[in-house]
């Protein structure tokens, strides 16, 4: 069952659990359980998700009950007028405590990115906590250096966070598209456990009725423990 987070008479907010998609997707044909489906059947009526987060990522997912909902929710997300903050782990210790990734981003990513239109990305990010394991994922090295990160884009480009990350060169562990396989599986064993290391924290918005300003949160689950206990 999934957990609800919030809901009203237009809008239910869930904390998605790793590893589970949004809806039906070519990309991931074999899978047969989605959040659209899972919480349609849990509540008894549809729903429409008015964000995406990828099957990997946990945390705040926000849908509409009805279509027309969806419709105005639409322009709160590709305007960039929600607020979000996630957290994730990543490869290295980035050199400052605190930055900002400003790099346009191609519409889709999954496709070459010449003779694409570039839409503005900005992703604000700072440094949680510094760890160092015992895992040796590089001969030069009798240790891994990791971070955990608190993100905020300020828009929703598709992949942003995971691309602009891949970006500066501090890539999510266990991005199996824009990470590095050999580390992502070196954490996978030292952990004993395999999943994107991206959570959805918080999704902030004005309610589409004129109901006041909105705030759901989801704390991490459980294995974001093992993070420390690993060291």
């Amino acid at each position: 069952m999934l957990r609800i987070l919030y809901s009203d008479e237009h809008l239910v907010a869930i904390d998605k659990p790793a590893g589970l998609l949004v809806h039906r997707s070519s990309i991931d044909a074999q899978e047969e359980r989605f959040a659209v489906q899972l919480l349609r059947d849990q509540i008894g009526r549809p729903v429409w998700p008015v964000h995406r987060l990828d099957k990997g990522t946990s945390g705040v997912l926000l849908f509409a009950l009805s279509a027309e909902i969806a419709g105005l929710m639409g322009p709160v997300f590709e305007q960039g007028l929600a607020r979000k903050r996630y957290q994730a782990l990543v490869r290295g210790w980035p050199a400052s405590g605190e930055g900002r990734i400003e790099h346009a981003l191609a519409r889709d990513p999954e496709k070459p990115s010449a003779g694409q239109l570039l839409l503005p990305a900005l992703t604000d990010w700072r440094v949680l906590h510094r760890l160092e394991w015992p895992l040796v994922t590089d001969a030069r090295f009798a240790s891994s250096r990791f971070a955990v990160l608190e993100l905020r884009p300020q828009q929703g480009r598709r992949h942003q966070i995971r691309r602009h990350l891949k970006h500066i060169a501090h890539p999510i562990v266990g991005d199996a598209t824009h990470g590095k396989g050999p580390l992502n599986r070196a954490v996978a064993g030292h952990l004993g456990m395999q999943r994107l290391w991206l959570h959805a924290l918080e999704l902030e918005l004005e309610h589409p009725l004129g109901g006041g300003r909105l705030l759901f949160s989801a704390e991490p689950g459980p294995e974001w423990a093992l993070l420390d206990d690993a060291q």
